[in-house]
C-alpha cells in the first residue's frame, strides 16, 4: 500500500512540475509574439504564467525530497562519528517535517479563508483563487510524506551506513569507478581528489 502511494504521490509531483514549466513557457512565448508581431497582448497570459511556474516550482521541489536533490551541506556529518551522526540526521529530518506540516496545515487553513471570501482572479476568467493557493497544502504535504519515507529509512539503517555517499562520490559511481573501492592508483587518485574538494567546498560539490 504504501509503495502504491509513493508512486502515485512521485508521478503527480513530476507530471505537474513537468507540466507547469512546459506550458508556462508557451503562454509565455505565445505572448511575446502575439505583442511582437501582432501587436495584441493576452490579457490572462502573465497571470496564467506566474500560476503555471509557481506550481511547477512546488511540486519540483516536493519531489527532490524522494531524490535528494535539495542543497545540503554534510561536512560536519562527514567528520562525526556514526552514531552522533544518525541522530543529527533524524533531528534534521524531524524539524522538517515539522516545518513542512505545519506549512501545509497553514496553508488549508488559508485555502479555507480565500474560499469563504470567495476571491478570484481577475484576467483568468473569474477562476477561484483557492484553486491556485491549493498548491500550497498539496505540495508541502506530499515533500512531508517523503520527508517521512525518509526517517523511516534512517531508522532502519544500521548507522555505520546512515550517512550517503556524496554527489561527488555519486557521479564517480555514475561513470564506473567505485569510489569505495582503492585498489589501483588512478581511482585513489580520483578519491582524493574528491575528499580534497569537498573539504574546500563545503560537502556542496
Amino acid at each position: 500500500m504504501s509503495n502504491i502511494i509513493s508512486k502515485t504521490i512521485g508521478f503527480i509531483n513530476q507530471s505537474i512540475a513537468a507540466f507547469g514549466i512546459t506550458a508556462g513557457v508557451a503562454v509565455a512565448f505565445t505572448n511575446v509574439v502575439a505583442r511582437y508581431a501582432f501587436d495584441a497582448s493576452l490579457v490572462w497570459a502573465t497571470e496564467m504564467t506566474i500560476f503555471l511556474f509557481l506550481w511547477s516550482a512546488f511540486f519540483g521541489a516536493a519531489y527532490c525530497f524522494k531524490k535528494d536533490a535539495h542543497i545540503a551541506v554534510t561536512i560536519v556529518l562527514d567528520i562525526m562519528p556514526s552514531k552522533i551522526a544518525k541522530i543529527m540526521l533524524l533531528t534534521s529530518h524531524t524539524i522538517t517535517i515539522i516545518f513542512l506540516l505545519a506549512v501545509a496545515y497553514y496553508g488549508y487553513e488559508y485555502l479555507l479563508l480565500v474560499h469563504e471570501i470567495d476571491e478570484r482572479s481577475i484576467d483568468l476568467w473569474d477562476m477561484p483563487m483557492w484553486i491556485v493557493y491549493l498548491v500550497i497544502p498539496v505540495s508541502f504535504a506530499f515533500a512531508a510524506y517523503r520527508v517521512g519515507e525518509k526517517i523511516t529509512q534512517i531508522i532502519k539503517t544500521p548507522h555505520d551506513e546512515v550517512v550517503a555517499e556524496s554527489e561527488a562520490e555519486q557521479v564517480l559511481a555514475g561513470m564506473g569507478i567505485g569510489s569505495k573501492d582503492d585498489s589501483n592508483e588512478h581511482v585513489k587518485g580520483l578519491n582524493d581528489m574528491v575528499k580534497e574538494v569537498e573539504k574546500k567546498t563545503g560537502g556542496m560539490l
